[in-house]
Parts: C-alpha cells; sequence; structure tokens
C-alpha cells in the first residue's frame, strides 16, 4: 500500500511540473495559437537579414503585433505582420528592420503617416527600409568608399 501512495504522489508531482513547463514555454516563448486575434498587413524588402518569425512590431517602443511569416516574392522579402485589433496604421506608415542594440535581435518598427486612408486586414504597407548590415558597412569602410 504505502508503494502505491508514493507512486501517486510522484506521478502527481510529475503532472504538476509538467503543466508548469508547458505553462512558461507558452509565456516566455511568447507562442501564439491559430486564430489569434489582430489583423494582418504585408510589407516587402530587399532583405530581411536576420528578421525571424515571431519577432517583434513595435511603434514608439511600444509592442503592437509580431511578424507571422516571411518569404520571397518576385525576388523580394515579403513579411505578413500580425497586428493587434485596436492599433490602427496609415497607408503611407513606413515600416523599417531594426536591430535591438549594437548586434542584437531584429525588430520591426513602424512610424506612423499622415495619410487619412488606414490599411484594412490583408493590406500592403508600401514604405519599407531594409535593415543595415553591419558587413557592407565595414567593407566600405575599409575600402574607402564612405
Amino acid at each position: 500500500m504505502s508503494e502505491t501512495r508514493t507512486e501517486l504522489i510522484v506521478g502527481i508531482f510529475v503532472l504538476i511540473g509538467l503543466a508548469a513547463l508547458a505553462y512558461l514555454s507558452v509565456r516566455l516563448g511568447k507562442l501564439e495559437f491559430i486564430g489569434s486575434s489582430g489583423y494582418r498587413v504585408t510589407a516587402d524588402f530587399d532583405s530581411v537579414s536576420g528578421l525571424k518569425p515571431g519577432a517583434a512590431v513595435e511603434i514608439a517602443g511600444v509592442e503592437v503585433g509580431r511578424v507571422e511569416r516571411i518569404g520571397l516574392d518576385k525576388y523580394r522579402a515579403r513579411v505578413a505582420l500580425r497586428i493587434v485589433d485596436g492599433v490602427v496604421l496609415q497607408d503611407d506608415a513606413f515600416v523599417s528592420i531594426k536591430t535591438k542594440g549594437l548586434i542584437g535581435e531584429k525588430f520591426v518598427r513602424i512610424t506612423p503617416g499622415g495619410s487619412d486612408k488606414i490599411v484594412k486586414d490583408g493590406d500592403r504597407l508600401r514604405e519599407t527600409e531594409s535593415p543595415i548590415e553591419l558587413e557592407e558597412l565595414v567593407a566600405k569602410f575599409i575600402h574607402g568608399k564612405l
């Protein structure tokens, strides 16, 4: 009887541990499930150089969405952004890829535009700026082209 009780306690402890691990994975990994709220917009870049799906989308330093998918369309990188409901973007908003810190992770920065036309789910933002590549800057500096 004592052995069965010990096995039951260990089993419950393992289940609690697995539940805690699953909770932390979702919270810390910022996982989103299919059907997550918000609307999707796309932006095309000449290069996304290190940007990954799941990266943050920010306006004025405040996270307003995530990079949902990155693909190739006519030799340009097409980035699908999932923007939270309630955030309004103008069709002339400026989208750029930035780096947190000197060699940190990449994120998408949106600078609001001044247009009266608001983007809807599935629209494309046309004003984009690809990230500055450190290797290119160093090469230009070394070869005296700066």
